[in-house]
């Protein structure tokens, strides 16, 4: 191929060339599964055949029945993505999908490598230069996240004129976006922030991997396990009272 096909005589021969192909492949990838993925989405329809998303040296990407020959010039991609796509919430599908382009990347670089002779310095050398690039699984899933604590903040915006309850979710909508934070000195920072915080239930400091929520009639904030209440089902409640203040509520004469 020209360096941006699917098949041909395009074949790296060095380290640098494979990691050069490596690099290219995954571009065109990150780019179908991120700021192409409406477009990616429309051309995976379920009712067509079995297609194969294919990434290019030159940074594209294409998808495409999958290669007549056998065996084929190259390892093929996963095969069928399209039929899963309807199956699943478009997120999980879309980690799914970069999680087999992460094993199909690896298994061209390593089918050069075996190609053209590569030894364990050679073959060491690849993988620890292709080790130091995040996966496009831990791309596309940052990117996912991002994606919806967005539409969550837009969504918690225009309902501010409801009064605390959409307070509220703008609280636990904040702390649940500090666990996806990127940059270390940032969760440095929050993790310093809400060191003292402390579980309103069990008593147990805050942690950014866990979800809370705060009570809009005491301002305690509460594991979200401590209080038996979901991200998914935070986001339908107006007003969160925690197990205490609903009980003094039922307690009023």
């Amino acid at each position: 191929m020209d360096g941006g096909g699917r098949g041909g005589v395009y074949n790296p021969r060095t380290v640098e060339e494979v990691y050069r192909d490596f690099q290219g492949r995954r571009n065109g990838l990150i780019k179908a599964l991120t700021t192409d993925v409406e477009r990616f989405y429309r051309q995976c329809d379920p009712e067509k055949e079995n297609l194969c998303l294919y990434g290019f040296p030159s940074e594209q990407w294409e998808v495409n029945l999958p290669a007549e020959e056998v065996p084929p010039e190259l390892p093929e991609p996963a095969l069928g993505i399209n039929f899963a796509r309807d199956g699943m919430p478009e997120n999980d599908w879309l980690s799914l999908v970069a999680v087999h382009s992460d094993a199909w990347l690896l298994s061209v670089a390593y089918y050069f490598g075996a190609r053209f002779g590569f030894d364990k310095s050679d073959r060491k050398r690849l993988f620890n230069m292709i080790n130091d690039l995040p996966t496009i699984f831990e791309v596309v899933a940052g990117y996912c996240k991002k994606q919806t604590i967005s539409n969550h903040s837009s969504t918690k915006s225009k309902s501010n004129t409801k009064g605390r309850g959409s307070e509220s979710q703008m609280k636990y909508t904040k702390m649940q976006g500090k666990e996806d934070e990127e940059d270390d000195e940032l969760e440095y920072e929050d993790e310093d922030e809400h060191g003292d915080t402390l579980c309103g239930a069990c008593g147990e400091n805050y942690a950014s991997d866990e979800f809370w929520i705060c009570c809009d009639i005491c301002e305690r904030w509460f594991h979200g396990k401590c209080v038996k209440i979901t991200p998914a089902r935070a986001e339908h409640i107006k007003q969160y009272k925690c197990p205490s203040c609903s009980s003094n509520k039922r307690a009023r004469p």
